[in-house]
């Protein structure tokens, strides 16, 4: 039998085909580079280093202890309670998160003169430094500071209160400033779904009577419903990771009561320079936003087959 040839314009067309196919991924090629230098590798090292003993002196060669870090870890009475005060955090900040900013959203959607202002003061604090604003909450919270003046000039209170002082205001106090400087990140997020559902829907409610406040439980909500799920899962891997506020304010004091697991996490490698026992936390720290990921994925999956 001949042999068929692939005569010279078939080859041409076959390799400009392949070309097509694969310019995407040439594209892809630096910045997968770069995030295989800072990202992937330093990942599997630090994965590599939770299975051994590398602490002190850093010039010696990492110890294979294969899951003794983990067994310590186990028996940490600091990690579990930052772990625990990681989930408070978690808890407390994420739904209010996730609702108040839609409340503001809708507000600022309004139109109505100067309505720019208000959508402006909303976002200030996000692009303010959390170092900076760390720091002014501080001097509110201070024992002589702007809140305590205040509520004791209106009679609220009689003695000052121990805001970053008090084992049991100290975390709630972090996780206000947290909520602050969140609000209006996560507002516009909203607005820009808001901004795409049509006026028409609204009309279409109202002569049905749902109007004023109803009009946002009948159309807002469930058409708003991937941008709750988005700032969810947002909030949340955000809240796991809290850390410049509890480094300004508390550095997790007092007695551990604001301490959280990424600041847990700097303490053991930077200042106890016990690095591979900060590697299993950090390999902790993953699994659990992992998890978070893999619920936001099955929420979303969820909605798709609902729709």
């Amino acid at each position: 039998m001949p042999v068929s040839k692939v005569s010279s314009p078939q080859r041409s067309g076959l390799f400009r085909q392949y070309f097509q196919r694969g310019t995407p991924y040439f594209f892809l090629v630096p910045a997968l580079l770069l995030m295989s230098l800072t990202v992937f590798w330093p990942a599997i090292q630090a994965f590599y280093l939770s299975f051994t003993r590398f602490e002190y002196d850093l010039t010696q060669a990492p110890e294979w202890v294969g899951l003794a870090n983990f067994q310590q870890l186990a028996q940490d009475r600091v990690f579990w309670q930052t772990l625990g005060n990681s989930l408070v955090y978690l808890v407390g900040v994420v739904p209010i998160l996730v609702f108040m900013p839609l409340v503001l959203a809708i507000l600022v959607n309004q139109k109505l003169p100067g309505m720019h202002w208000f959508r402006t003061a909303y976002y200030t604090p996000v692009i303010i430094s959390m170092v900076v604003a760390g720091i002014a909450w501080r001097w509110l919270y201070a024992q002589e500071g702007l809140f305590n003046q205040l509520l004791q000039e209106l009679g609220w209170v009689q003695t000052a209160i121990p805001w970053l002082t008090s084992p049991q205001l100290a975390l709630f106090s972090v996780m206000a400033v947290t909520i602050w400087k969140g609000l209006g990140y996560y507002m516009v997020i909203y607005l820009a779904g808001l901004q795409g559902i049509s006026e028409d829907l609204y009309e279409a409610a109202a002569l049905d009577g749902s109007d004023g406040w109803r009009k946002h439980w009948d159309i807002t909500l469930p058409l708003m419903r991937p941008y709750l799920l988005l700032v969810g899962v947002i909030s949340a891997i955000s809240a796991t990771k809290v850390f410049e506020e509890v480094y300004v304010m508390t550095q997790g004091g007092p007695l551990n009561s604001s301490k959280t697991i990424v600041y847990y996490l700097y303490e053991k490698a930077f200042m106890d320079l016990e690095v591979s026992y900060a590697c299993t936390i950090g390999l902790v720290l993953f699994l659990v936003i992992f998890i978070l990921s893999l619920i936001n994925l099955k929420l979303s999956q969820g909605r798709a087959l609902i729709s």
